[in-house]
């Protein structure tokens, strides 16, 4: 966290403690560039040269917190926290050229559009990318109410018509579907694999820096906002090339992995599995200063369960709201300073919570069908040597309905990835394989339509 963005929480700080929350709110909104109604706008008091001068800082601002940040320094004799300790597990992975050290992704920002709760008819266009018109990664269009947005949409080449599954890839900050793509090596898994991936597109006029508006109060529920963009485009993609709707998954970093958690939640039967790389849980936060303190300390203590009366500016009813029914594998670096670790806790806790009644995970079996030791963790090295632990909870039939995989020394990045896109570790372990593995294991035993 910058200089600069540790004085605003600071004053930030102060005015909360003084009952001055709205003034509290509105510097981080002013600060982060946010436009969302009168909240931003300049106390009438002001000239139209201070109004000037004040939306120029505020610019300032934005390239300061958008800066890239030097990378976390990486401890080598990180404390590992297991409570079972099994075989030692290396990675299968492939030794890959070290990668561009990552840096640290910009806050989210608050964003002008409203979205309604209505559904309105919604319409598609794909068109293929331009020169090639045998290409394998095609350029699309999607509208649903009053929000549009582009995606990329990855064809195997070898599809032939079958029902393969389908992968929804949610990019982070700053990025977009090729970046993404090229990053996670997710085309060239499909390829090797026979499935689609679907890369929805945020756009910078929903928000600045691209980011998912996962910490937006408008786009936290089923049939509003980008959940349910998002939710229509997968539906409209599943129906247009037959896939197979029991195999569907979505994934994503960071601002995308939030909102991959949220559209998993929202739409518990179009989704067999969700991927949360470096993510926060459903309903951590409703507004950008409480976005800004989830993202720094977690919403509670380190393996709390997510309980309204544990969590500060969480309400109970939101806590309920969090629960994700589906199950889950999260990737998380413990150096991680941008999106702190405890949130990949809460995002395991939480899904324990929704698929078994919160007891996946405890040392004796309950009503819930929980049995005894259903978790299992395991030290590990990847081959280009990057140590991790992974916790698996199984349910009564001995399936796997969670992976927790914290990566030691790791920061804010996609595991394994590859150095041609932003935001990835070469050291792995592989999260994009790691993550096929876990999904390809899960089947929706009925779907239906949002």
């Amino acid at each position: 966290m910058s200089n600069t963005l540790q004085e605003i929480m600071r004053k930030a700080t102060r005015l909360t403690a003084a009952g001055r929350l709205r003034d509290a709110t509105d510097l981080i909104r002013r600060t982060l560039g946010g436009v969302n109604g009168a909240d931003s706008r300049p106390p009438h008091s002001q000239t139209r040269a201070e109004a000037a001068y004040d939306a120029n800082t505020a610019r300032t601002r934005i390239a300061e917190l958008s800066a890239p940040a030097k990378p976390p320094r990486l401890h080598e004799n990180p404390v590992l926290d297991v409570e079972v300790v099994t075989d030692t597990v290396h990675s299968a992975a492939p030794a890959q050229a070290p990668s561009a050290a990552p840096a640290s992704a910009p806050l989210p920002e608050q964003q002008p559009e409203t979205a309604s709760a209505q559904p309105v008819p919604q319409q598609a266009t794909i068109k293929i990318m331009a020169g090639d018109n045998r290409s394998e990664f095609r350029s699309g269009t999607f509208t649903h109410a009053t929000l549009t947005r582009g995606y990329k949409l990855f064809v195997p080449p070898s599809h032939g018509g079958r029902q393969l599954p389908l992968v929804v890839m949610l990019h982070g900050c700053t990025q977009n579907p090729d970046d993404f793509a090229a990053g996670t090596g997710m085309n060239e898994a499909a390829r090797e694999q026979d499935f689609f991936v679907l890369y929805p597109e945020q756009a910078q006029s929903a928000n600045p820096s691209r980011c998912w508006n996962w910490f937006n109060h408008n786009h936290q529920q089923r049939d509003r906002g980008e959940p349910a963009l998002l939710a229509e485009m997968t539906q409209a993609v599943i129906k247009q090339h037959n896939i197979d709707p029991a195999r569907v998954y979505i994934a994503g970093l960071s601002a995308g992995a939030a909102m991959a958690v949220i559209v998993a939640a929202a739409y518990p039967e179009m989704f067999a599995a969700v991927g949360v790389h470096s993510g926060l849980a459903r309903g951590a936060a409703s507004n950008v200063l409480e976005a800004l303190k989830v993202m720094k300390n977690g919403i509670a203590g380190p393996s709390l369960p997510i309980n309204g009366n544990r969590v500060g500016f969480t309400s109970a009813a939101a806590a309920a709201r969090t629960q994700i029914t589906v199950p889950t594998i999260v990737f998380h670096g413990d150096k991680d300073q941008t999106v702190h670790a405890r949130n990949g806790e809460q995002v395991i806790e939480a899904a324990l919570s929704g698929v078994s009644g919160g007891a996946a995970g405890s040392a004796a079996g309950d009503s819930n069908g929980i049995r005894a030791g259903s978790r299992q963790v395991q030290q590990g090295v990847s081959a280009q040597g990057r140590r991790y632990t992974r916790a698996t909870h199984h349910d009564a039939q001995g399936n796997a309905v969670a992976e927790h995989w914290v990566l030691h020394g790791a920061g804010h990045a996609w595991s394994g990835g590859h150095a041609a896109g932003t935001y990835t570790d070469a050291k792995g372990p592989d999260a994009t394989r790691e993550m096929l593995r876990f999904f390809f294991a899960q089947r929706r035993e009925a779907t239906s339509t949002p």
